[in-house]
């Protein structure tokens, strides 16, 4: 028999979190074997999620156990899909069919315009052929790390410009980045990825789900930046940066107003953060990157960032109306 009929794809809701549990252990060994993430806060979250019986997706199940599953998320008009993932073990389509699944549920589902999906852990061009063939636009991005046992800051900063000041994050700033990284993203390549850039809510949500939901490690305050206009209070730059295991700290959003660009704030935020984190006992920091974005990869690599893997970002619109399947 071949492998392809070893195993059968079900509806993820029909199964507990403790039967999925042996999947989540390896794929957080690999988390952290890849990218020196500790996943497990992001699999706990998961596990009470599939114990609710709620969260879309399918399982692959394989001779009576769980080979692999995949998940997405609804966000108004799109869905995200969150993950796929198999045991090291498993026949080698697992991952494959599951997306196939998935992708095939999503594009026929009334009220769904859009699907993004970002898949962190696995190798660019892993599943491109998937995607590709489902009308989806792929977009290669770098996962960097600085060694912060290395690191040392710029011998010479440049002088902030005049009406700027620099702080650290306190919590009645959430607002006022939703403004500037709505404007800051305004026809950026990354807003076509991610569209929540593309509106004030939109970013509000991504910084409710990066400072306050555990979901990208755990919000680090101290080792994030702002930098606020004295004349009115709104920010000119933002850097936010979390935890994702106790020596490793990610930037999770990095940017800068548009009129304040070319002034060297980017760097002086990203060199405050690895300050910080250095002095705190931190080994690395990590970020990641749209490969197109040449501009701020040469800045990362100009700090001291390098590319450790790569990865895909995938994007489906319903108005394009292509598709090379039928």
């Amino acid at each position: 028999m071949s492998s392809a009929l070893q195993f059968e794809i079900l509806d993820l809701r029909h199964f507990s979190a403790s039967s999925l549990r042996p999947v989540l252990d390896e794929e957080s060994r690999l988390w952290s074997d890849r990218l020196r993430w500790d996943y497990r806060t992001s699999a706990d979250l998961l596990l009470q999620y599939l114990d609710s019986r709620v969260l879309p997706g399918y399982v692959a199940l394989e001779n009576g156990r769980i080979a692999g599953y995949v998940f997405c998320v609804y966000e108004d008009h799109k869905a995200i899909i969150g993950d796929v993932f198999s045991l090291s073990d498993a026949p080698a389509e697992v991952e494959s069919q599951l997306l196939r699944h998935l992708i095939e549920l999503l594009r026929h589902s009334p009220g769904i315009d859009r699907i993004e999906c970002q898949l962190l852990l696995h190798p660019h061009g892993l599943h491109a052929e998937i995607f590709e063939r489902a009308g989806f636009k792929l977009f290669r991005r770098l996962f960097m790390e600085l060694d912060l046992t290395q690191f040392a800051a710029s011998g010479s900063r440049r002088p902030l410009p005049e009406g700027i000041v620099l702080s650290r994050w306190r919590e009645n700033d959430f607002h006022p980045a939703g403004y500037l990284i709505a404007d800051a993203y305004n026809g950026h390549l990354d807003s076509f990825i991610n569209d929540q850039y593309r509106s004030v809510s939109g970013s509000l949500r991504f910084l409710h789900n990066i400072v306050r939901f555990p979901g990208c490690g755990l919000f680090d305050p101290a080792a994030s930046r702002t930098m606020a206009r004295t004349a009115d209070g709104s920010l000119a730059g933002v850097l936010l940066c979390s935890r994702v295991r106790e020596d490793i700290g990610h930037v999770t959003q990095v940017c800068v107003a548009r009129d304040q660009r070319g002034l060297g704030l980017g760097r002086r935020l990203i060199e405050e953060c690895a300050e910080e984190l250095r002095g705190r006992g931190f080994r690395g920091l990590t970020l990641t990157v749209t490969e197109e974005n040449a501009n701020a990869v040469d800045l990362y690599r100009s700090v001291g960032f390098v590319e450790k893997h790569s990865f895909d970002a995938m994007v489906w619109d319903r108005s394009w109306n292509w598709t090379k399947e039928s």
